[in-house]
């Protein structure tokens, strides 16, 4: 049976990318140093926390006096279950849509193109 599908929000996913990116447990204070740029109070990183908490997207421990956090979901796991989602609602399910519309945007640089064709060739064959 599938997991539920995650949806996160923009804040969210910043902060889940900051865990993934460690690759290992962290405190609230070390996950807020990650996306200090954001400009986020210690209590706007704890709320974020206990949402994706909440949602079962990350799983909390105290170590010593603080909790510690850690992915519940992988970004691969994430990424395929949003470009799912995408599919089935933005194009009906057809991924020879989705392709046709990064070729008509022109998104896809050459390198890019070069490194799809190699995915496919290794597909068939």
């Amino acid at each position: 049976m599938d997991k539920p599908l995650l949806t996160f929000g923009e804040s969210e996913l910043e902060i889940m990318k900051a865990v993934w990116k460690a690759k290992a447990a962290l405190s609230a204070s070390q996950i807020g140093e990650m996306v200090k740029e954001r400009g986020w109070k210690r209590t706007t990183v704890a709320t974020f926390l206990a949402r994706l908490v909440e949602k079962g997207a990350l799983k909390s421990e105290k170590i010593g006096k603080a909790l510690h956090y850690t992915a519940l979901v992988s970004a691969k796991e994430y990424r395929r279950a949003q470009v799912k989602m995408l599919l089935k609602n933005v194009f009906d399910g057809s991924a020879q849509a989705l392709i046709a519309s990064l070729f008509e945007e022109k998104s896809l640089t050459d390198k890019e193109l070069q490194e799809l064709q190699a995915i496919l060739k290794d597909k068939e064959g």
